[in-house]
């Protein structure tokens, strides 16, 4: 009995959580008080607290605050509807509050994201899938909007996840090390992984990887450089170690995108690792960026948005 209890465990946590979550996803309409979604859980709200924050990494009240916001940011930019309305609908009592919280997220009035008319900063719901891996797997996407930026760094082509025959596991950790050993990495800034998957015919045709960092003013090195142009993208956070990535872009793509609301488009593909990243660690934490687009177009805020 002992040896079958965590996994028993496990999986009521996990269905718990769903459960919460699933409650979260379809009430964004009200406050969603902690004590509120507790009483789903049939945990006590300190249970409740720390379980979800174990599982997810996140808070329940930050991850319902951006949940609301990031629901009335796609509002604001996808129709008509006045402020105030746009609040009441996400469960704030008043303008001054929603306007308040929406600043403090997106450093940035409501009136003014509708003004810019970038979708940036979207939270969108967390999911669980077993899809592409026996345990269950967390995917976690975020809608970023990332402005122009030069890459710097070494080529190599590549035969990625859909390739017949791939080869990214021993050509990119290749690269990595041959960047590193030629100074082209700065150890104490981020470095990022960018692969052109628009330059390929068939899933047959090598990809341009780079291996580089942001290059900054004055930059100068014996480098490949690619300017990236302003891009929208889903953001996936890919916890453990990176060997794992393959099936958590599957799950991205099989579980995540057909009922998301987005499309993704050919583009420059962005891996995105922090400084003293270890590929290794299973407490690694990574990012992929896929460029994508709304299935509906947001408006054009300077023409047809309310003020």
């Amino acid at each position: 009995m002992t040896i079958a209890a965590e996994p028993y465990q496990a999986a009521t946590r996990l269905n718990r959580i769903e459960r919460v979550l699933a409650y979260i996803h379809t009430h964004l309409d009200q406050p969603l008080l902690v004590s509120e979604l507790a009483a789903k859980s049939c945990w006590s709200r300190w249970q409740l607290q720390r379980v979800f924050s174990e599982q997810t990494g996140m808070s329940v009240a930050h991850y319902v605050r951006e949940l609301k916001l990031s629901d009335a940011a796609k509002q604001l930019l996808t129709g008509q509807r006045r402020i105030i309305d746009i609040a009441l609908s996400c469960g704030f009592t008043s303008e001054a509050n929603f306007s308040r919280a929406f600043r403090q997220q997106y450093n940035m009035t409501p009136r003014e994201y509708r003004r810019r008319g970038i979708m940036d900063g979207i939270r969108t719901p967390l999911q669980i899938t077993t899809l592409t891996t026996p345990q269950p797997l967390w995917l976690s996407v975020q809608i970023k909007t990332r402005p122009q930026a030069t890459i710097a760094g070494d080529v190599a082509p590549i035969l990625g996840l859909f390739a017949p025959e791939p080869d990214f596991n021993d050509v990119v950790p290749a690269l990595w090390q041959r960047a590193y050993a030629r100074g082209v990495i700065d150890l104490n800034q981020p470095s990022i992984g960018a692969i052109d998957v628009a330059s390929a015919d068939t899933l047959q045709s090598p990809l341009p990887y780079l291996a580089g960092q942001q290059a900054l003013a004055g930059f100068q090195h014996d480098t490949t450089s690619w300017i990236i142009p302003e891009t929208t993208y889903a953001v996936i956070t890919h916890s453990g170690p990176v060997s794992g990535l393959p099936d958590t872009l599957q799950a991205f793509i099989y579980a995540w995108l057909p009922d998301s609301g987005y499309q993704c488009t050919d583009g420059i593909e962005l891996e995105i690792y922090p400084s003293g990243y270890q590929p290794h660690s299973n407490s690694a934490v990574m990012t992929y960026w896929v460029p994508l687009n709304p299935v509906h177009r947001a408006i054009d805020p300077v023409h047809r948005a309310p003020k």
